[in-house]
C-alpha cells in the first residue's frame, strides 16, 4: 500500500509481503524494483530531485530505518514494522536456496564480495550464484557488466554500491537487465562477509543501529549520521509545526462559521 510520507512514497508492507511480493516476480520473470528509505536517504531524496526521481521509479520503497518508522506512525501512517535492507536480503537467500533462484551479487570490494559469497554458500550449500561482480568499475566498463548480468539469466540482483550511484546505475540499465528482482542492499555485503557487525537486537529496536555503526567505523559514519540526523529531526518538526497550525486554523473555521449574510456583505 503507497502512502505518502512527508513529500516522499512509501509501501507500507510488513517483511511477509515484501518477500512475497519478490518471490513472485521472480517466479513469474517479472520486474520488481525495491529500494530501502532510511533517515539517510530521505534526506537526500529531498536535496536531489534526480535521486527523488529514481527512487519514486521504484516499484515497492521498503521502510528500512527505524527513525522512518516512528515518524510515520507520528504522522498517522500504518506502519507496522521495519523492513530493514539486511534482513529483506538474508530472508530471500533462503528463498533462493529454497527455491533454486539464483542471485546475482554487484559491489563492493573483491575481497568482501568473494568473502560474502562464500559465507552465504557455507549457510546455504544449496544456493547457486548467477554471477558475482564487485563495485570498482569504470562508466565505459557498464555495457560489458550489464550484458555479464543478462546473459547470466539471475533471478535477482543485489547491488551493494552506495546511492545514488546505484540508483543511477539502475536508472541508466534496468530496462536492459533481464532480472526479475531488483534491489540496493548498501554495506550489506559488508555484513555478509563479517567486515561489519550488526548492532544487538535492542539497540536495533531503540532505532539506535546508525549509533553502532559510528562506534564501529568513525571516521567514515559520525558525520553522515551526524548531519542527516540533525536535518532529519529539523524536517520533521517543521513538519509537525506546519500540521499543528493547519489543525488549529481548521478548527476555528469550523467553530467559527460565516453566516450566508456576512457571506454576501462586501
Amino acid at each position: 500500500m503507497r502512502e505518502d510520507f512527508l513529500g516522499c512514497p512509501v509501501d507500507v508492507l510488513t517483511m511477509a509481503e515484501t518477500v512475497d511480493l519478490a518471490r513472485e516476480a521472480m517466479r513469474q520473470r517479472r520486474r520488481l524494483q525495491h529500494v530501502a528509505l532510511n533517515v539517510a536517504k530521505f534526506v537526500n531524496v529531498h536535496r536531489d530531485p534526480v535521486l527523488s526521481a529514481d527512487v519514486a521509479g521504484s516499484d515497492v520503497i521498503g521502510i528500512d530505518g527505524m527513525g522512518i518508522v516512528w515518524a510515520a506512525r507520528l504522522f498517522g501512517l500504518p506502519v507496522r514494522e521495519r523492513v530493514a535492507g539486511i534482513d529483506l536480503l538474508v530472508a530471500l537467500l533462503a528463498v533462493c536456496a529454497k527455491e533454486g533462484f539464483r542471485p546475482y551479487f554487484l559491489g563492493a570490494t573483491p575481497q568482501t564480495l568473494q568473502r560474502s559469497a562464500e559465507r552465504v554458500r557455507e549457510k546455504y550449500p544449496a544456493l547457486r550464484f548467477a554471477g558475482l561482480k564487485d563495485g570498482y568499475f569504470m562508466p565505459k566498463q557498464e555495457p560489458d557488466i550489464v550484458g555479464d548480468i543478462r546473459n547470466s539469466g539471475a533471478d535477482c540482483l543485489f547491488i551493494g554500491m552506495p546511492s545514488p550511484r546505484k540508483e543511477r546505475f539502475l536508472a541508466a540499465h534496468r530496462d536492459d537487465l533481464n532480472v526479475p528482482f531488483i534491489m540496493g542492499v548498501g554495506g550489506s555485503f559488508d555484513v555478509l562477509a563479517g567486515q561489519v557487525d550488526r548492532a544487538p537486537v535492542r539497540m536495533q529496536a531503540l532505532g539506535l543501529e546508525w549509533l553502532y555503526r559510528v562506534y564501529q567505523e568513525p571516521g567514515r559514519m559520525w558525520w553522515r549520521y551526524a548531519s542527516t540526523n540533525t536535518l532529519f529531526a529539523a524536517m520533521l518538526a517543521r513538519a509537525f509545526i506546519q500540521q499543528q497550525i493547519r489543525a488549529t486554523l481548521g478548527s476555528r473555521r469550523a467553530s467559527h462559521p460565516k453566516s450566508p449574510q456576512s457571506r454576501g456583505q462586501g
